[in-house]
C-alpha cells in the first residue's frame, strides 16, 4: 500500500473523511458535496495522529530540506504544525486569518525574521485561496516560502493552477482521487458511484448529485 493510500484509509476508518451521495453536504462557499473532511478529529485518535504525524514530517523532511522554520495555518493546520516542528526539532510560528483586533495586533504569531524559509502546513487545500493567502502574509514580512504541505487535497484545477502561478510547491499526503480509488477496492462506494464522484470534482459549483 502506498502512504497515499494508507493516509486516506486511516481518514476513512475514523470518519475525518465521510462521504454520502444520498444527503451530500454543503460546503461554506454554498457548494454541494459528496464529501466532507474533517481533519481535527484525527486529532482525537492518537495513533492515527502518530502516523500522520509521521508522514508529514516525512515529506518536508525529503521534500523541503531548506525549510528552517514550520508555520501552521489556523486554527486547523496549528496542532500538525506544531507537532511536525517539535519533532524535527524546528521554530514553529502560525498565521491568522486577520490580524488581532487587540493587544499587539499581531497576524503571525512567534518568533521570525526576515529571510527565513518557511514551510506552510495546512491540514486541508480547496480552491487553495485561503492557503495561499496565508504565504502572502509571512512572503510581505520577508519570508521565503519554500512549499506548503497538507494532509488533504482535493485536486481541483483551480488550486493547482494557483499554486504554480505563485510558485509554492504543494505536496498533500494524500487526495481525493486516491480516496475514491480506495472507496470502490474496499467497497465503500460502487463503481458507478466512482464516476458520479469524479464528475463532482471537474466543476463543484454547478454540481447536482
Amino acid at each position: 500500500m502506498t502512504n497515499e493510500k494508507a493516509v486516506a484509509e486511516k481518514l476513512l476508518q475514523i470518519k475525518a473523511i465521510r462521504l454520502n451521495l444520498q444527503e451530500p453536504f454543503t460546503w461554506a462557499s454554498g457548494w454541494k458535496s459528496p464529501i466532507y473532511c474533517d481533519n481535527r478529529k484525527t486529532l482525537s485518535f492518537p495513533y492515527t495522529r502518530d502516523f500522520i504525524k509521521s508522514e508529514l514530517c516525512n515529506v518536508i523532511f525529503e521534500q523541503f530540506p531548506d525549510a528552517g522554520v514550520v508555520a501552521g495555518v489556523a486554527t486547523a493546520g496549528i496542532a500538525w504544525g506544531a507537532m511536525a516542528a517539535d519533532q524535527l526539532k524546528l521554530p514553529f510560528i502560525y498565521v491568522r486569518p486577520k490580524p488581532k483586533e487587540h493587544g499587539l495586533g499581531n497576524q503571525i504569531e512567534g518568533f521570525y525574521e526576515a529571510g527565513q524559509r518557511i514551510v506552510v502546513v495546512e491540514d486541508l487545500v480547496s480552491t487553495g485561496k485561503s492557503s495561499l493567502q496565508v504565504c502572502e502574509v509571512l512572503q510581505k514580512q520577508g519570508l521565503v516560502i519554500e512549499g506548503m504541505v497538507s494532509i488533504f487535497n482535493y485536486g481541483f484545477d483551480v488550486a493547482a493552477e494557483a499554486f504554480d502561478k505563485a510558485g509554492i510547491p504543494l505536496k498533500s499526503l494524500t487526495n481525493y482521487p486516491t480516496l475514491i480509488s480506495l472507496a470502490v477496492e474496499n467497497g465503500t462506494v460502487s463503481e458507478a458511484e466512482q464516476n458520479t464522484l469524479l464528475n463532482w470534482r471537474k466543476d463543484p459549483a454547478n454540481w447536482n448529485p
